[in-house]
């Protein structure tokens, strides 16, 4: 039967937003709330030693500190955040595990209140989730800048040449002339989609307000890339794009989506001579809770390895780097695509294999999304 005391730290603990954990004298847990429960991986928390529960020997010894500050030596001070423990509350950073992965975390140790018995709660806040946002952050900026160093190096190279070596060699100035033209083109659309992918990610969370109609934009892409096509030697294959079916979209980025991903099938998957679009309504999607109208681009051109897949949609990732930049690949349109079918609350779905072509797959809610 657990004493009242512990019933009472347990309901205390569920009004604190972050993973929280309460032990008595012995350091045996005696209160866990939601939070805590979710982090540590289910299961039964209480009634067990804490050190079965967080395995870290500065945590723990921050409890036994704060249990019995008389017969255990005060928590050494960390080097990064100043003293760990001020007035019996110690704080500490450490690496922790956490439902088998390993979190960064602050974590806070201090005494129960005194009419709740003698123990100690341990806060757990995860700085796991703002650390990746930072590494990220981080990333990004590496890769813009590398993106931009690289035309940017090869531009500032042809000009020396043509101030000097160059500066009346007609045939020589017209050729670097010409690729300083296909450097800048290259430096303007990655600028051009950083914006877009800015905006989109700006507006991810705000869903259209409009209504589409899906089949009529479908053909008036198509009709766009129809020269690029017709120059790859790619034959085009529709069905289901006849008609009128209105659906909630912004046109404009409904229009980037497909432009993308045909654009992406004719350079990438062009070997194979085909470029098909479906249009096939779904009767009930899980994923969406309703009715949903999927669009596929297909082709058969080379495929995707399947290690790939899963990283298509990063921002700058390609599957080969040389070829997409000499394709005047950006590695930021998989991301636009993703984020856009997200602010529609749509899904996208990759299928691909070595050798067997390619297929890229928007479902899109037939009405307002519920989720």
């Amino acid at each position: 039967m657990i004493r009242d005391g512990h019933r009472w730290a347990s309901d205390l603990l569920e009004g604190v937003p972050v993973p929280m954990l309460a032990v008595d004298g012995r350091a045996r847990t005696i209160g866990a709330n939601r939070a805590a429960v979710a982090l540590f991986g289910g299961g039964d928390l209480l009634n067990r030693p804490f050190v079965t529960v967080l395995r870290h020997p500065a945590v723990v010894e921050a409890v036994d500190w704060v249990l019995d500050p008389d017969h255990h030596p005060a928590p050494l001070p960390d080097p990064m955040a100043g003293p760990a423990q001020v007035d019996g509350v110690v704080r500490l950073s450490a690496a922790v595990v956490a439902d088998g992965r390993d979190i960064a975390a602050d974590i806070t140790v201090a005494r129960l209140p005194s009419a709740l018995g003698r123990g100690a709660t341990i806060a757990v806040l995860d700085r796991s989730v703002t650390e990746e946002a930072e590494q990220m952050r981080r990333d990004f900026v590496a890769n813009v800048s590398h993106e931009l160093k690289t035309p940017l190096t090869a531009m500032i190279g042809f000009i020396e040449t043509l101030r000097g070596p160059a500066r009346d060699d007609a045939k020589a100035r017209d050729r670097f002339l010409d690729i300083m033209a296909r450097e800048a083109a290259r430096m303007n659309r990655l600028v051009s989609d950083l914006l877009s992918l800015s905006r989109v990610q700006a507006e991810e969370r705000r869903r259209p307000a409009g209504r589409v109609d899906l089949p009529l934009l479908l053909r008036g892409v198509l009709a766009t890339m129809d020269q690029a096509a017709r120059e790859a030697g790619v034959a085009v294959e529709t069905q289901g794009i006849a008609g009128s079916q209105p659906v909630p979209g912004d046109p404009d980025q409904l229009v980037q989506v497909f432009q993308n991903l045909i654009e992406n099938a004719i350079k990438y998957g062009g070997s194979g001579g085909y470029l098909g679009v479906s249009m096939r309504r779904i009767d009930h999607e899980p994923m969406l809770r309703g009715p949903a109208w999927a669009v596929e681009i297909r082709d058969k051109g080379e495929g995707i390895e399947g290690m790939h897949i899963p990283r298509l949609t990063e921002r700058f990732y390609r599957v080969d780097t040389h070829r997409s930049r000499a394709q005047g690949g950006t590695g930021l349109g998989l991301a636009i695509v993703k984020h856009i079918v997200n602010r529609h609350r749509g899904r996208l779905r990759i299928d691909s294999a070595k050798g067997q072509g390619s297929s890229f797959t928007v479902i899109l809610p037939e009405g307002v999304s519920r989720g």
